[in-house]
């Protein structure tokens, strides 16, 4: 059994979907590691964070304005995507050895579009596979026994949540959100009741 290195991914982008919008931030923090058994790490011991240059012209105002990030400053100095992604590419093998990488996010679809479509277009293949995705807003909601529309974090109990804040600054929600996937991992409900 080769075992899962879990990253913890938090994208921020200028609109709703890759190609006519552009991921600005990509932030990753190794969540931990299971063969057997989960082992977590420390969040903000192995990370990876670059800021990109967008891709086309086309952003959503009000999208670009929650990372707080300046477009024109990523025109001018954002990583070249090719570049970043292979960074991320040769960063994440380096980092799960020869275990299998997993992404975790929350929710997991849309860090997921973004980085599988950034990956694929830029260097071709995904590191993570086509379906290494683990997405902690389903664990939750499977684990709670709660319909999924429930399984947000305002209904979370409080020991579940990161002690972190979310910043929506890629790096600072990818730590944030291993913190919460390694008590996700942790966490045996009881029955419901």
């Amino acid at each position: 059994m080769r075992g899962d290195t879990y990253f913890s991914v938090d994208i921020e982008a200028d609109g709703p979907i890759p190609g006519p919008y552009s991921m600005i931030s990509i932030g990753v923090a190794v969540a931990g590691h299971r063969e057997r058994t989960f082992t977590p790490a420390d969040p903000a011991a192995a990370t990876f964070y670059r800021e990109l240059r967008p891709i086309s012209d086309d952003f959503v105002p009000e999208a670009l304005a929650v990372s707080g990030l300046d477009r024109d400053a990523l025109v001018r100095y954002g990583a070249d995507p090719a570049v970043a992604m292979a960074e991320l590419t040769a960063w994440v093998r380096e980092q799960a050895g020869g275990t299998r990488p997993v992404v975790t996010a929350y929710p997991a679809a849309y860090d997921w579009l973004f980085l599988y479509w950034y990956l694929i277009r830029f260097t071709g293949g995904s590191v993570f596979g086509h379906s290494g995705v683990l997405d902690m807003k389903t664990m939750y909601a499977v684990k709670a026994g709660v319909p999924y529309g429930l399984a947000h974090k305002r209904a979370m109990p409080r020991h579940l949540l990161a002690d972190r804040r979310h910043t929506h600054h890629a790096l600072d929600d990818a730590i944030e959100q291993a913190e919460m996937f390694a008590k996700l991992m942790a966490w045996q409900p009881g029955p419901p009741g």
